[in-house]
């Protein structure tokens, strides 16, 4: 052992010797391991394009690889590339100053941006399904630019130099601050967008730049994507993980074993079945409120659906709280179109206010539902034709269609087929209107019911149930228009009287969010109107 402990000794101090004798010799460091997280996103996004974007998987990927001029994360808007915005005094014009910040290329991000994201956005060749959204935004001509009436060069956003930004207001509108928060308003550069055919720039890693704290690096159609840090956002230093793998998996079962087995450590949804278990034993499992609305449509341009007293007997034989029992997962039953949680101009909550429309969450509208069927030439659904119900890919859809397929035909006598597509397939099916009734689900875009009554207007990309009618159209021009809060309230809840009057949609709850996080993820936000946001997240194995 002596033996041992001298040589041992020998041997540090001939190696301190030579150490000390050489100025160049340093001690290696050990590389730093990257920070990782593994995050199952759900059903492959259509697009990752934010002017083109349309769905709630799509908008969870720009929140963390784009950033617009303000963020809002668990409700606090908060500056983002602007760093101040100020309005004039009659409140019709905001200007954004902007902080010095670069695209992930390393070129300069300037107002320029800006101005061209927002009228490429706007522009009707652009075909974006959000168009409409700009009619709410009150800029001066962006309604009139988003149907081609007029150009684009005459709409009210301008760079006046590289770090200022300026929009022009047909009226004075508070919430256009927080509505440029959303993913549809963040800036996309030109010469990326133009390098492909239009969107195709934003599944391709080679094409693909954006302004935020990551980047896209690898897409593989149908498996997955891989994203990583962006050294050139500007607020770099604060961005932890690293990299990010994002999967696929549209089916709930098998994320939910893969996050179990340590696979995973954020899935956006569990099986609806695991919920209950979920909610009361496990502190992973987080559960939000969403300012929004699921529901079915009824493919208004169909004969089967032009009688009224038919959607209504159809919506009344619906047990609303049985659904939301089964899902357990906190959701509200829904007897109206907006959710609670938005305070009208007098404070109070619009979904109390607008009462239920004689639309009961229980089963105590059933033999009304009975004798409106009688009425409409069906006794006990005697002679109703057969349909199919469509929902996209999922067990909780699945699940909820069974209920009603069965509610119907216990209630009414109604038969119908359920089908299922992928998501993809199921949003371009339902926007062409090849389906007889097709699940509906919808988060506003901005804290006012005119982000969720405004897109049954006839003119709106996602008007899926095809309803037409003058009185709402002209409601929801006026809610506008008006030039007090107490008007724009008035005309609010005059729409959501006629839409439940007319009944060209089912609702059945108001949403919540639920998800899965691994206690090793700590640091991530949200967005109250959905979106998940890792950019000041630490993953520690």
């Amino acid at each position: 052992m002596k033996k041992l402990l001298l040589g041992l000794l020998i041997v540090m101090l001939v190696g301190s010797f030579f150490a000390g004798c050489s100025k160049k010799a340093e001690v290696a460091e050990e590389p730093k391991a990257k920070m990782v997280l593994n995050w199952n996103l759900g059903a492959d996004p259509k697009t990752l394009d934010p002017g083109l974007n349309g769905a709630t998987d799509g908008g969870h990927i720009i929140a963390n690889t784009f950033e617009g001029l303000v963020t809002e994360r668990n409700g606090v808007v908060s500056p983002g590339i602007a760093e101040s915005w100020e309005f004039s005094a009659d409140g019709k014009t905001v200007t954004f100053k902007l902080r010095d910040s670069k695209w992930s290329d390393g070129s300069a991000l300037t107002a320029h941006d800006f101005e061209y994201s927002w009228k490429r956005a706007i522009a009707p060749e652009t075909a974006s399904e959000y168009s409409w959204i700009w009619e709410y935004t009150n800029v001066v001509n962006a309604l009139e630019a988003s149907t081609g009436d007029v150009g684009v060069d005459v709409v009210g956003v301008k760079a006046i130099d590289d770090n200022t930004f300026q929009v022009q207001l047909i009226a004075p509108t508070p919430y256009i601050v927080s509505l440029s928060s959303f993913y549809h308003f963040v800036p996309v550069k030109k010469s990326a967008v133009e390098a492909g055919p239009e969107g195709a720039w934003s599944k391709d890693p080679a094409l693909y730049v954006s302004n935020g704290p990551y980047v896209v690096t690898s897409y593989v159609i149908g498996d997955g994507l891989t994203l990583e840090k962006n050294p050139n956002f500007w607020d770099a230093t604060n961005v932890n993980i690293d990299i990010m793998n994002v999967k696929f998996i549209d089916e709930q079962s098998t994320a939910y074993t893969a996050y179990l087995a340590g696979e995973f450590d954020f899935i956006d949804e569990a099986p609806p079945a695991e919920v209950p278990k979920l909610i009361a034993e496990n502190p992973e499992y987080y559960i939000f409120p969403l300012l929004g609305t699921y529901y079915y449509n009824f493919n208004m341009d169909l004969d089967m659906w032009k009688n009224a007293d038919v959607r209504r007997a159809l919506t009344l034989s619906i047990d609303r709280e049985q659904i939301v029992e089964v899902l357990a997962g906190g959701q509200v039953p829904a007897n109206g179109f907006v959710p609670p949680g938005m305070p009208d101009d007098k404070d109070r909550d619009f979904f109390e206010t607008a009462g239920n429309y004689g639309i009961m969450t229980d089963a105590s509208k059933y033999a009304e539902a009975k004798d409106l069927l009688t009425k409409a030439g069906y006794p006990n659904g005697e002679g109703f034709p057969s349909f199919v119900l469509m929902y996209n890919t999922s067990e909780g859809h699945k699940l909820v269609a069974e209920m009603v397929q069965e509610m119907w035909k216990t209630n009414l006598g109604i038969e119908c087929t359920l089908e299922n597509q992928e998501w993809a397939v199921f949003q371009e099916t339902r926007k062409q209107g090849d389906y007889q009734i097709a699940r509906g689900g919808w988060l506003t875009d901005f804290l006012d019911p005119a982000g969720l009554l405004a897109i049954f207007t006839e003119s709106n990309a996602y008007n899926d149930p095809n309803y037409r009618n003058a009185e709402y159209n002209d409601a929801m021009t006026r809610a506008l228009a008006a030039p007090t809060s107490a008007g724009h309230y008035d005309a609010l809840y005059e729409a959501q009287d006629i839409l439940m009057g007319e009944l060209p949609i089912i609702p059945v709850y108001h949403y919540t969010e639920g998800m899965l996080s691994s206690p090793q993820l700590k640091g991530w936000t949200r967005s109250m109107l959905g979106g998940n946001d890792f950019r000041y997240a630490t993953v520690t194995r």
